[in-house]
């Protein structure tokens, strides 16, 4: 099986990108809406005090808001991932039309790994806060995870190696 062109692999994860890419925008407005709903909840203390939680979070008027918050973080996240699959959907477009080292993909792929580095840096900051917040709820997502930091630094690498790609692409044109 051919890995480029039309009816190759790369033209059937294209095709799953877009399934991928149509989801995460149905998600990002599922997590925008519970998070206003969560928020107009907030307004009704009567309705916030009947939850019942394992952890104990303090005031329960905070509830609403935190939880809120939560949710529009989720959000911001799947924005984050909306944009990478994106990119990642428009360089599967150039090697499904056989061309691999479009000079474009070198920064699709510096976007990507900016990206994963900024949602990598945004969890930190939201167990941060949420830490602050709410000391007594759990806290274990807030460590360093070398994967993340692992498959950035591979990001630009390959990026890298496409730039060099669409180099010698260029002077392979010049040559006659």
């Amino acid at each position: 099986m051919r890995t480029l062109g039309p009816g190759s692999v790369s033209s059937f994860l294209k095709i799953i990108l877009d399934v991928t890419w149509f989801a995460l925008w149905a998600v990002i407005g599922a997590l925008a809406l519970a998070s206003l709903a969560a928020l107009l909840l907030s307004f009704n203390t009567e309705l916030i005090s009947k939850i019942e939680l394992e952890t104990d979070i303090g005031d329960k008027r905070l509830l609403g808001p935190a939880l809120a918050s939560a949710l529009f973080a989720g959000a911001l996240y799947m924005g984050g991932v909306l944009l990478i699959v994106g990119n990642l959907r428009r360089i599967f477009k150039t090697l499904t039309a056989g061309d691999p080292f479009h000079p474009d993909n070198v920064g699709r792929l510096r976007l990507i790994g900016l990206i994963l580095a900024g949602l990598e840096l945004g969890r930190w900051a939201f167990w941060g806060v949420a830490a602050l917040l709410m000391p007594g709820a759990d806290q274990d997502g807030g460590g360093l995870n070398l994967t993340t930091w692992f498959s950035v630094m591979v990001v630009f690498v390959l990026a890298e190696v496409f730039r060099e790609g669409a180099r010698l692409r260029r002077e392979a044109e010049l040559t006659i």
